[in-house]
C-alpha cells in the first residue's frame, strides 16, 4: 500500500483519536503500550503514545515495518500476534487501522500488552488506586441483562445502602431510600412504584407521597 499525504481533515481525525490511546492505557495499566501512528507518506510516525517505556519508543518514533504489514492484510481490526520488541520483552499486539470519511487509511492504533510482566503486578495495575484496599461485595454500577434485573438491582442497592446507614434515622429511611430512587430516575420506568412498594415492603401510596413531597420541595427550592 502506497502512503499519501494526510489533509487537514485527516490529522484532526488523528488528533480525536488522542483521548481513545489515554482510556485504553488508564484500563489496561502499565504493561500495555498504546500508541497511535500517522500515515502522512511524509513521515509516517507516532504521533501519540502512552506507556512507551515498554518498547522504548517516544512520540516520533518511525513506524514499525510489521505495522506497515498489517495495511496489506485486508483486515481493519489485525488477529493478535506475538513480537518480540528492542526491549527484549514478548509482546502481544493488535493493530487496527483508522480510515476517513473516503475510506482511506490515515493512521493504525496499535496495543502491544507485555507478555513478560508478572501476573500480579499486571492485575494490580488494571485496579483503581481507590479500589486496591476495597470491599468487593457490592458495587454501584449494574451490569444488567434486562430493564426489569436493571430495576430490581437499583432498588435493592439503595435499600441495602440506606438500611445499613446507621446515620439516617429509622423513621426516615424509606423516604431516603424513595429519594435516592427518585435522584437516580429509577421512576420514570413504568411500574417502577409498584416493584419499588414490593421490594421495599411498603405501600405504593406512601411512595406516591414521598415522590409528591419530593417534587413539591423542589418546586419551592427553585
Amino acid at each position: 500500500m502506497k502512503l499519501q499525504e494526510l489533509t487537514q481533515s485527516d490529522f484532526d481525525i488523528l488528533k480525536s483519536m488522542e483521548n481513545v490511546v489515554d482510556g485504553i492505557a488508564a484500563m489496561y495499566g502499565e504493561h500495555t503500550e498504546v500508541v497511535l501512528h500517522s500515515l502522512d507518506a511524509r513521515e509516517p510516525s507516532v504521533i501519540k503514545i502512552a506507556n512507551g517505556h515498554i518498547t522504548g519508543r517516544k512520540l516520533g518514533a518511525p513506524i514499525t515495518n510489521l505495522a506497515l504489514l498489517k495495511l496489506k492484510t485486508g483486515q481493519d481490526i489485525s488477529n493478535s500476534y506475538l513480537t518480540k520488541c528492542a526491549t527484549g520483552k514478548t509482546l502481544r499486539s493488535i493493530t487496527t487501522i483508522i480510515r476517513n470519511s473516503h475510506n482511506r487509511a490515515i493512521g493504525l492504533l496499535c496495543i502491544n500488552s507485555d507478555m513478560d510482566a508478572p501476573l500480579q503486578s499486571v492485575l494490580r495495575s488494571m485496579m483503581p488506586d481507590s479500589m486496591i484496599n476495597a470491599d468487593f461485595t457490592s458495587s454501584p454500577e449494574v451490569f444488567a441483562r434486562n430493564i426489569d434485573e436493571a430495576l430490581h438491582s437499583s432498588i435493592d442497592s439503595v435499600n441495602s445502602e440506606v438500611r445499613q446507614n446507621s446515620a439516617i434515622a429509622p423513621s426516615k429511611k424509606s423516604r431516603e431510600i424513595v429519594t435516592q430512587l427518585y435522584e437516580l430516575g429509577i421512576f420514570e420506568l413504568k411500574d417502577s412504584a409498584q416493584v419499588a412498594a414490593t421490594r421495599l415492603d411498603i405501600s405504593v401510596h406512601t411512595i406516591y407521597r414521598y415522590l409528591r413531597e419530593i417534587k413539591a420541595n423542589q418546586v419551592s427550592a427553585s
